[in-house]
């Protein structure tokens, strides 16, 4: 296994961030941990990574435990930070030839040239940090995260603050590069873990509360919500859409396509009676499918639940 953590407890002041935290992940597993906010993703993945100490428990990097030769052990993991700080006003060569000599590593311009063309900064090499596109900017510091090639990478909020483009950009980077490496991602963004992760723990109130594959966490859901996607050959006012008995909530994606939730209950029949009533074409009627993130809200008790 890479990563180990046994029992590990951290207290602020009176608040406990973590309390009793086990899991493991293994070599070539990616994790994506979700959590409101204040719930303990980012204080445990400063504890994997040694920048934070816990009251009780341990971590054991590639089975070796974070203590006295914390450097060592540090050179085994990859850390790209949820505000991911860069020195503005370095050159994308300099900065990482400078994290390279933190590491001594003996071959710096090659290895720099290496995360340059495997990141995608080519475009981008000559520029200063600071003028760099936020989509940019999380390249060089996945960049960094890499430079060393750690076994372990950890990564905070990988795609947060970037544009849609720029977040596909970056998953698809994250993809290249998990292939040799074990990954763990904290995200607020559903589609993101469902994308990328083999494996979601879900840690609410500093406890891990479910760990599975995206289908079983899914899967765990106990109010049944029934949505449906249906496309109609014309368009339709909404109004007319409302007559339908059963209907908790519409949402529009276009004129013709609505997205309908019918509550626990399977509308589609009432949706075909209704189109037939009116001579209406059904182009689409699909059932959907529970979502990750009324699971996540189930499970966690939802937004009040934020700390």
């Amino acid at each position: 296994m890479s990563v180990r953590v046994e029992s590990v407890t951290k207290i602020y002041g009176k608040q406990k961030a973590l309390d009793e935290v086990s899991f493991t992940v293994n070599s070539g597993e990616i994790v994506g941990i979700l959590g409101p906010n204040g719930a303990g993703k980012s204080t445990m993945m400063k504890i994997i990574t040694g920048f934070l100490h816990p009251e009780e428990g341990s971590v054991w990097i590639n089975g070796a435990v974070i203590g006295g030769n914390a450097f060592e052990i540090r050179r085994q993991i990859g850390y790209l930070p949820e505000n991911n700080p860069l020195y503005m006003e370095l050159y994308v060569a300099e900065y990482l030839e400078y994290v390279a000599g933190i590491y001594k590593l003996k071959t710096v311009r090659s290895r720099v040239k290496e995360m340059i063309g495997l990141t995608g900064l080519d475009p981008e090499k000559h520029k200063k940090i600071g003028a760099l596109s936020k989509g940019y900017r999380q390249r060089v510091g996945i960049a960094q995260a890499l430079i060393h090639d750690p076994s372990v990478l950890i990564l905070d909020e990988p795609t947060s603050g970037l544009d849609p483009t720029q977040i596909i950009e970056i998953r698809q980077l994250i993809r290249n590069i998990s292939a040799n490496k074990t990954v763990m991602l904290s995200t607020h963004i559903m589609q993101e873990v469902e994308a990328l992760c083999d494996r979601i723990m879900i840690i609410n109130h500093g406890k891990i509360v479910a760990t599975d594959t995206p289908k079983n966490i899914k899967a765990l859901a106990t109010t049944r919500i029934q949505k449906v996607l249906v496309e109609f050959a014309e368009f339709i006012n909404q109004d007319k859409l409302n007559d339908i008995e059963g209907i908790v909530e519409i949402q529009p994606l276009s004129e013709k396509t609505w997205l309908i939730n019918g509550g626990e209950t399977d509308i589609r029949p009432l949706i075909y009676r209704f189109a037939v009533a009116n001579n209406l074409t059904i182009l689409t009627l699909n059932k959907q499918e529970s979502s990750l993130e009324n699971v996540f809200l189930e499970i966690t008790g939802g937004r009040n639940n934020e700390q």
